[in-house]
């Protein structure tokens, strides 16, 4: 595991390297980075999933986990997963946090989202006490596929983000 931190490190910049032109970084904490975008104005805590580094040929996107807040549209705390692959419309998608509190996501293409608020605040309890997440899924081509994440400084970057657009 300890091999894998340098390496989500590297692959968490590498993803936002070209974003944090134009966002405000808030810190990186593990294996999560917090980032406040005034602009919009948003904040939003990511991580990069544990297996994006692969060399997984079937993967088409690099997969990641946010969540994010938005003041000025009153939405705070919402989860959103950017998935390896394009997933079957007929797929469930469930997320796992830490040993078993088992969500079915909504989503389409290559991106989840929780069903509702009350699922987003859900998910987010359960991120604060676990150590990792999974997300699965079936591709476009009925293959199953799964996302891994750490969730070491989850909780850390996810207050930081929150602190972050207090001020906007």
């Amino acid at each position: 595991m300890r091999k894998l931190i340098p390496l989500a490190l590297l692959s968490l910049n590498a993803l936002l390297a070209a974003p944090l032109a134009a966002k405000d970084s808030l810190g990186v904490f593990s294996d999560w980075g917090a980032f406040r975008d005034p602009a919009e104005p948003r904040c939003y805590a990511i991580a990069m999933a544990m297996n994006a580094g692969s060399a997984d040929k079937k993967r088409e996107f690099e997969p990641y986990a946010s969540v994010g807040s938005w003041p000025k549209r009153q939405l705070r705390n919402q989860i959103h997963f950017r998935l390896s692959r394009n997933i079957s419309p007929a797929s469930k998608i469930v997320l796992t946090v830490g040993r078993g509190t088992m969500f079915e996501l909504t989503g389409g293409g290559g991106d989840a989202w929780a069903q509702d608020r009350r699922m987003d605040a859900a998910i987010i309890a359960a991120m604060r006490s676990a150590g990792g997440m999974i997300v699965t899924a079936r591709d476009s081509k009925g293959a199953r596929f799964t996302d891994r994440y750490s969730l070491a400084g989850a909780a850390t970057a996810m207050d930081a983000a929150t602190v972050g657009c207090a001020r906007l």
